[in-house]
């Protein structure tokens, strides 16, 4: 059963980035996102006792990140990955996003600044994940973080990163407690250009335009990040492909009523439970790709966001 699009929202639509997806670049796309940031310098970011830039290990060597805590010890850490269809999005354009998890959550959250496509494609923003949250176990005393409760959370391609971290770390660790996954895109077999992939997933049809985030989009930052179409078939890049889903760190999920991708994202909450996983699935009426970062605009995308905060925030204890 459909809604419509909650009127908050609705009215900021026309407003958002990204766009006309034919004449995208990594260059216009990067700097739509900061050009977005910058538009909500008014409102004030959350204070945190520790917000500092630092270095963490990358797959290749150090990369930059960004460490904030309450000051509360010891306490979850979650390692965090931003959106941005792994091509655009930085530690400033989701540094909000970062601050608020780390609030609301109570938890020390360490943003990564991963490489990007297309300058580095397919397997590098994945490798730099994992290299992270293997570094964060490495350092969570260090870090102010029990080691007990170590997680992974991101929105949207971040969603895509967090999701096959989670599965990689079940297989060669560190072990994590939980996985937090925003409107994650879990299935780029085809590079969402594909119909007969499409039509397993109705939403990439149903809310193809219209709604931020539009298929053609998706097809773009998709092939920037798989220049090797077949590479959509690696659980690495696709983790509702996964053969072997047991044993996944509980999962809270979070999908947008209108949004090409809230089917793959609700599939893969399916799988994880069909596994013996336990998974909390908030799929939000009204809501479209994005509306984490909307709730200065919307007190309906507000409430949607701490719904799901705080069902990570039991999950992690």
């Amino acid at each position: 059963m459909t809604s419509r699009v909650d009127p908050d929202l609705e009215k900021i639509l026309p407003l958002l980035p990204l766009q006309d997806a034919a004449t995208l670049t990594p260059e216009r796309a990067r700097g739509e996102l900061v050009a977005l940031a910058e538009s909500r310098k008014d409102v004030p970011l959350p204070e945190l006792a520790t917000a500092k830039d630092i270095t963490v290990d990358g797959a290749a060597g150090p990369i930059a990140a960004r460490l904030f805590s309450t000051g509360r010890t010891p306490a979850p850490t979650i390692v965090y990955f931003h959106g941005g269809g792994w091509v655009a999005g930085d530690l400033f354009t989701h540094e909000r996003q970062a601050r608020t998890l780390a609030l609301e959550a109570e938890a020390v959250v360490v943003s990564v600044d991963y490489r990007r496509p297309p300058e580095t494609p397919f397997p590098g923003a994945f490798e730099d994940c994992l290299a992270a949250t293997k570094w964060a176990a490495a350092n969570i005393g260090k870090l102010g973080g029990d080691p007990a409760r170590l997680a992974v959370a991101g929105d949207s391609a971040g969603g895509n990163l967090a999701a096959a971290v989670a599965q990689a770390s079940c297989k060669g660790g560190p072990r994590l407690a939980a996985q937090l996954l925003i409107y994650p895109a879990v299935d780029l077999a085809g590079n969402y250009g594909s119909a007969a992939e499409n039509v397993k997933f109705p939403s990439r049809q149903d809310n193809a335009e219209g709604y931020f985030l539009t298929g053609d989009a998706m097809r773009w930052f998709a092939g920037q990040y798989l220049p090797r179409p077949k590479d959509g078939e690696d659980p690495r890049a696709s983790p509702l492909r996964s053969a072997d889903l047991a044993g996944s760190p509980r999962a809270v999920i979070t999908t947008a009523e209108f949004d090409p991708l809230r089917d793959e994202g609700e599939a893969y909450a399916g799988a994880l439970k069909t596994a013996g996983v336990e998974v909390a699935y908030f799929r939000e009426a009204g809501m479209v790709h994005g509306y984490f970062g909307m709730g200065a605009a919307s007190p309906a995308a507000d409430a949607a966001r701490r719904r799901a905060t705080a069902a990570f925030k039991a999950m992690l204890g």
